[in-house]
C-alpha cells in the first residue's frame, strides 16, 4: 500500500477492521542534542502527551546511564536499561513533560540527560497500533494474560520491575519463542525457560502477552512492558527478526532502516543501538550498548541498503543475530519545498569542529568555495556515505580528507561522523585545502538536500559486472539520475535525465556532469527505463564494475516542490513554468544537443531581476557575478534574452533541475 493513502489517524480501522499501520515520522524518532543544564525542550514532531510513549536517553561522550522515561509512569521517574535497579525518582530535575511534539528537560540533576556542553542521543516511541506500546500491571504471582493494545502480535516485548532493585531486565523476541529469553541489562546468551517462568511457555497475541508466576509476575510487585510489533506489509514501519551471523549475509526488510537494535542470541555479546543520526556508514557505524554505560563506540557492523541492511561480520555462521529494526522516514510526500531544501552561503574559518548550521535535517550537500579557482571544484557529501566527492578537480571519486569533513569533537574525541547533526553538518580545519569547505574568510555556498518521498533519494551499491536493477525509495520513477563511484577510477561521472534525446527513449541515453560535452547514447542504464521502485545498470564500470562501490542521486518532479525538466531554447527571453508559486530558489541548467557547462544558481546568492551569481558543477573556476542569464518567475524561472548559447541557443535542447 502506497504509504500516501493509509488512514490519517493513526491506528484508525482499515479494510476488514484492521488497524493501518502508521507514518514513521508521526511515532519515532532519533534526536540529537547538546545539554544546557538549564531548561530546554526537545522538539521531534511526536505526540507523546495525548498519545503516549517511552523516551530513551543516552549521554554519548562517557560512561553515563541509559535513561528511559514513559508516559505510563509518568514524568521524572526512570529506569536504566543498563542496571538492575528499580524505578528512580527525582525531584524534576530530568524529563520534566511529555509534550504534542516532544519532550522537556530539566536542570539534569543526575548528570546524564541534559548535561551542559555534553551531547545526548535520544530515541522517542509513540504509543501507535501496529508499532509500539506501553504496558503497566501489578503482579499477582500466578500465571496470567496481560492486555496490550499494539494491535498486532508483539515481535519484541521488554520487561522491567519497578518497585525493587535486584531484578534484571526480560526480553521475548519472536526470533526464539515462548520457551527462551534474554536480559536487557546483560550480555548473556539466549536462556531456555519453562511453564511458570518468564513468558509462560505462551507465544503473545494480538490482544494478550503471558507472564509466568515465578518470574515477571510477582505478587504485589509492579512492572512496565514495552512491546515492538513485526509487521511485514508494504506500509509497516518495524519488523523483529533474526539473521545468521558472518559477513555478507543480505538482510531484507523491505525499506531502509533508520534504527537498529541488534543482539548475538547464541554467544555472550552486548545489545548494540544503531542509528543513521549519529552514523551507520560504510566501515564506520556509531554504536551505543544498551548493557553498558559505555560512551559512543565505533566500527564496521552493517551497511544500509534501500531494502534493508547487509551484515558486515556481526557473530559468525554458527550465531543467531536477533534485532529490531525501524523503517526511515519520512514516508509523507513534502508539501513545503523549505522543509527539504535550503541554499546557504557562509564564511571560511579554517576551525575545526565547525557546525555549518541549516534549518533542514541534512542528508546530501553540494559545497563550493565561490571567490577564488579551487582545486576541487564542486564537492559533494552524504549522511549515507560520510566522506565527500569531487565533481572535478585533479582527484576522482571518494576523497577521505579528515580536515574537511569532521565528526563532532568533544573533549578531543570525535563522535559520530560529519552529518551526525539536527542542524547541519560538521567541517574541519581544511589545512590541507584539498576540499575548499571552510577556506579562511572565502565565501561558501552549499546546497542542502532532505531525502523525501517523490522528491530525493540517496542509494548505496556494490558494482557486479552485470546488468541488473538497483532498488530505491523514491517512491516514483526518477527523472534523473547522478552516479558517483566511489572507489575512483570512473572516467567520467553518468546522468540520467528524463529530458535526454529531447524525452524519447531516454534511457538509451547518458550525459557527464563533470565535462561539457553533449549527451550520447550508450547502455548505462540497461536500455531500460527506471519505476517507482527500481532503477537499471549495464555492466560498464563507471556504473557497475565488478566490486565497486557507487553512491547514486535520484531526483523527481514533485508537485510544488520541485521540476525536472527540459526546453527548447528561443535566443530571445523564455519563462519555464514549473508549477511553484513563489519562484524558484534553485535552477541547475545544461545543454544537451550541443557543448556546455552546468550552470548553477540559488537565492541565497540572489535570483534577482539583474546580476545573478552562477557557479559551473563541472568546473573549478571562482563564481561569476556580473551576468543577468536568469530572472525571477513566480511559476518557476525565466531565461533572460541576454543568456548564452549554453543556456537559451535558438532551437537547442536543455535539461533542468529547479526547486522551490
Amino acid at each position: 500500500m502506497d504509504p500516501n493513502t493509509q488512514a490519517l489517524l493513526m491506528g484508525a480501522a482499515g479494510a476488514g477492521g484492521a488497524a493501518e499501520a502508521p507514518y514513521v515520522e508521526d511515532v519515532f524518532s532519533t534526536w540529537l542534542y547538546n545539554g544546557t543544564s538549564s531548561n530546554q525542550t526537545i522538539t521531534n514532531g511526536i505526540d507523546l502527551s495525548t498519545k503516549g510513549g517511552m523516551v530513551w536517553i543516552k549521554r554519548r561522550d562517557g560512561a553515563f546511564d541509559h535513561n528511559i522515561f514513559d508516559t505510563a509512569r509518568g514524568t521524572d521517574k526512570w529506569l536504566i536499561s543498563n542496571s538492575n535497579a528499580g524505578q528512580a525518582t527525582g525531584s524534576n530535575t530530568t524529563l520534566t513533560a511529555f509534550n504534542t511534539t516532544g519532550f522537556s528537560l530539566g536542570t539534569d540533576g543526575i548528570g546524564s540527560v541534559n548535561t551542559n556542553n555534553a551531547i545526548h542521543a535520544s530515541w522517542t516511541f509513540r504509543k501507535a497500533a501496529k508499532f509500539f506500546d506501553v504496558v503497566t500491571y501489578t503482579g499477582n504471582g500466578i500465571n496470567r494474560t496481560i492486555s496490550h493494545s499494539l494491535g498486532s502480535v508483539p515481535g519484541c516485548i521488554i520487561v522491567k520491575r519497578t518497585n525493587t532493585a535486584g531484578f534484571d531486565w526480560g526480553v521475548y523476541h519472536r526470533s526464539l519463542g515462548a520457551t527462551k529469553g534474554m536480559f536487557l541489562n546483560l550480555n548473556d546468551s539466549a536462556y531456555t525457560v519453562g511453564a511458570n517462568e518468564w513468558w509462560n511457555a505462551t507465544e503473545p497475541t494480538s490482544s494478550v502477552f503471558s507472564v509466568g508466576g515465578t518470574s515477571f509476575n510477582s505478587s504485589g510487585a509492579t512492572y512496565v512492558a514495552y512491546l515492538f510489533a513485526h509487521e511485514t506489509t508494504a506500509s509497516d514501519v518495524i519488523q523483529c527478526g533474526s539473521f545468521v551471523g558472518g559477513a555478507g549475509g543480505q538482510i531484507n526488510l523491505g525499506w531502509e532502516p533508520q534504527w537498529l537494535l541488534l543482539k548475538n542470541t547464541t554467544s555472550a555479546a552486548s545489545w548494540d543501538i544503531l542509528d543513521n543520526m549519529r552514523g551507520i556508514i560504510p566501515g564506520n557505524d556509531s554504536y551505543l550498548r544498551a548493557n553498558l554505560a559505555s560512551s559512543e563506540g565505533n566500527g564496521d557492523i552493517v551497511d544500509l541498503t534501500a531494502t534493508g541492511f547487509i551484515n558486515r561480520g556481526y557473530g559468525n555462521a554458527a550465531h543467531t543475530i536477533a534485532y529490531i529494526a525501524i523503517r526511515r522516514g519520512p514516508m509523507r510526500t513534502p508539501t513545503d519545498a523549505t522543509k527539504v531544501f535550503q541554499p546557504k552561503v557562509y564564511t571560511g574559518t579554517n576551525v575545526d569542529n565547525r557546525l555549518v548550521t541549516t534549518d533542514i535535517v541534512t542528508d546530501m550537500a553540494w559545497i563550493r568555495q565561490r571567490n577564488d579557482t579551487v582545486l576541487a571544484g564542486m564537492v559533494v557529501g552524504d549522511r549515507m556515505h560520510g566522506q565527500p566527492y569531487r565533481l572535478t578537480g585533479s582527484l576522482s571519486g571518494e576523497v577521505n580528507d579528515a580536515d574537511s569533513f569532521d565528526a563532532q569533537l568533544v573533549s578531543g574525541v570525535e563522535y559520530g561522523t560529519a552529518w551526525s547533526s539536527m542542524t547541519g553538518f560538521w567541517v574541519g580545519n581544511d589545512l590541507t585545502s584539498k576540499l575548499n569547505v571552510s577556506t579562511t574568510s572565502n565565501n561558501h555556498v552549499v546546497e542542502t538536500f532532505k531525502r523525501a518521498p517523490g522528491f530525493f533519494d540517496v542509494v548505496g551499491y556494490t558494482g557486479t559486472s552485470v546488468a541488473r536493477t538497483i532498488s530505491h525509495n523514491l517512491g516514483v520513477a526518477p527523472e534523473m539520475i547522478i552516479v558517483f563511484g566511489r572507489d575512483g577510477g570512473m572516467s567520467y561521472i553518468p546522468v540520467y535525465h528524463s529530458g535526454l534525446n529531447n524525452g524519447t527513449t531516454p534511457q538509451n541515453y547518458r550525459i557527464q556532469l563533470n565535462a561539457v560535452n553533449v549527451e550520447s547514447s550508450d547502455g548505462r542504464w540497461n536500455s531500460t527505463a527506471p519505476t517507482s521502485s527500481v532503477f537499471s545498470v549495464d555492466n560498464d564500470g563507471n556504473v557497475n564494475g565488478s566490486g565497486g562501490t557507487y553512491i547514486a542521486y535520484l531526483f523527481a518532479s514533485c508537485t510544488g516542490i520541485s521540476k525536472v525538466g527540459s526546453y527548447t531554447g528561443t535566443g530571445a527571453t523564455k519563462q519555464i513554468d514549473c508549477g511553484f508559486t513563489a519562484g524558484a530558489r534553485f535552477v541547475l541548467i545544461k545543454r544537451t544537443n550541443g557543448t556546455g557547462s552546468w550552470y548553477v544558481w540559488d537565492t541565497a546568492r540572489n535570483i534577482i531581476s539583474g546580476n545573478d551569481p552562477y557557479l559551473l558543477l563541472n568546473s573549478t573556476a571562482a563564481e561569476v557575478t556580473n551576468t543577468d542569464y536568469i530572472d525571477p518567475l513566480n511559476s518557476g524561472f525565466e531565461i533572460s534574452s541576454t543568456a548564452p548559447a549554453d543556456i537559451n541557443a535558438n532551437g537547442g535542447s536543455f535539461i533542468f533541475l529547479a526547486i522551490a
